[in-house]
């Protein structure tokens, strides 16, 4: 058993706003005998992965480990401690938080080349830990790609094929809501599950694909560090017009989405409420235990006017700022990037904590020998893109996550008018952050 236990971190009730990059957020007044203090945003089951590696760690290095899984107001704890001064040493959580940890001096600068094992690590995934300015803040662990995931016993049952374009993805989401493709003579499943809260701009992340198929997008990349407003764009508008139909013409999107988190979401799919899933492959080995392999299948994304663009991300390993213990920092990261701890984190079960491995030494048809996995990977090679570099995406993922919340909400007739809207708000935030064009 490892030395330590799984604690949960508790709630706190009153938050103080974020200091400011100019401001550091932590300054070293933690006692050196201490173990390391490393957070991740996990679920009970990754939480049981990560307690393997980090007793994995301890054992090869002698360096304890004090490990809390956080799921639930993970930014706004690591808000809460960066208010007091006290933030734990090192946080395992998404590319997209890069920005937002910069901007408030929660992070410190990574010198790349100083890191052991650097050179084996992909210069793709290395860009998921480069923020707006160039310099690295984090190390990357793990990179994927949005997939989309087919009740295949119901669409087998209906007669419908993979669908490879919207217009096919479309006819399957509404086969599945009218035709009963469980049998059961009941009007009770959906086509498609979409977790479509506010919280930390779910929707957006959710949506981001579709506008990219559509050939719209949320801010274009004018270079140099500089970027131009395109969520209005004549393209943004007719994807956004595409997922609108979804929801308030068909009808076929799961009920109940626009409050959806990803952690309420994933029932409703593995319980047999909605029949296609745009989601990340870590959700490959819970939906075969609770749903059975069998019963669905991993496809490409169906093209739309512009292609099969999905998003793709990834998770960083943050060495938070403040610390006393930077040499051990150091070193965790250095064994998280390692080929061993790689494996293992994508052989957790019952979910991966890497899903793909930033090591390029790692094979992943190797490590998973399961096709599902290969299309994940192709996927990501191939069409997968990241949000935008600026300063700090998070504003404007939220902006317009609660944008398109609104226009699905009320099913307005107005899309265009809606997103002029919401561009002229970002534009303000591209200004605020100095990337205007």
């Amino acid at each position: 058993m490892p030395r330590w236990s799984i604690t949960a971190v508790s709630a706190i009730a009153v938050l103080v706003a974020g200091c400011g990059s100019s401001t550091p957020a932590a300054t070293s007044n933690k006692d050196p005998n201490k173990p390391l203090e490393v957070w991740t945003r996990s679920t009970e089951a990754t939480a049981k992965v990560y307690t393997k590696i980090f007793a994995d760690f301890e054992a090869k290095t002698g360096v304890k480990v004090d490990y809390k899984p956080i799921y639930q107001d993970f930014d706004k704890q690591v808000q809460a401690r960066a208010a007091s001064k006290d933030l734990p040493d090192v946080v395992i959580n998404d590319t997209g938080s890069l920005g937002n940890f910069v901007k408030q001096g929660w992070v410190t600068e990574v010198d790349k080349g100083s890191i052991a094992g650097n050179g084996d690590i992909v210069d793709r995934a290395w860009n998921n830990a480069k923020a707006a300015d160039g310099k690295y803040y984090a190390v990357p662990y793990s990179t994927q790609a949005m997939i989309t995931l087919i009740r295949k016993d119901w669409r087998e049952k209906l007669g419908k094929p993979v669908p490879k374009t919207w217009d096919e993805l479309a006819d399957l989401a509404n086969a599945f809501t009218k035709n009963d493709p469980d049998g059961n003579g009941q009007a009770d499943t959906y086509g498609m599950l979409v977790p479509g809260t506010t919280d930390r701009g779910y929707l957006a992340w959710w949506a981001a694909s579709y506008i990219w198929q559509g050939g719209g997008d949320i801010l274009k990349d004018q270079g140099n560090g500089k970027f131009s407003v395109a969520i209005d764009s004549q393209e943004s508008v007719k994807s956004v017009e595409y997922l609108r139909k979804l929801f308030c013409d068909d009808k076929v999107i799961q009920p109940g989405a626009l409050t959806l988190s990803t952690n309420d979401a994933h029932p409703l799919f593995e319980s047999g409420k909605s029949g296609i899933y745009l989601t990340g492959p870590y959700m490959l080995g819970r939906f075969d235990k609770s749903l059975g392999k069998d019963k669905y299948e991993v496809i490409e994304s169906p093209k739309g006017p512009a292609g099969s663009t999905v998003l793709g991300e990834g998770e960083d390993i943050y060495l938070m700022a403040g610390s006393a213990k930077t040499a051990e920092q150091k070193k965790l990261a250095e064994y998280l990037i390692t080929p061993d701890a790689q494996k293992a984190g994508m052989k957790g079960d019952p979910q991966p904590v890497v899903r793909l491995s930033v090591n390029k030494n790692v094979n992943t048809k190797e490590v998973y020998n399961d096709e599902r996995w290969n299309t994940t990977a192709k996927v990501y090679a191939d069409q997968a893109r990241p949000f935008p570099s600026v300063p700090n995406f998070t504003p404007f993922r939220q902006q317009t996550s609660e944008k398109l919340n609104s226009i699905f909400a009320k099913c307005s007739p107005d899309v265009a008018g809606e997103l002029k809207a919401l561009a002229e708000n970002l534009k303000k935030e591209l200004d605020n952050q100095k990337a205007s064009q």
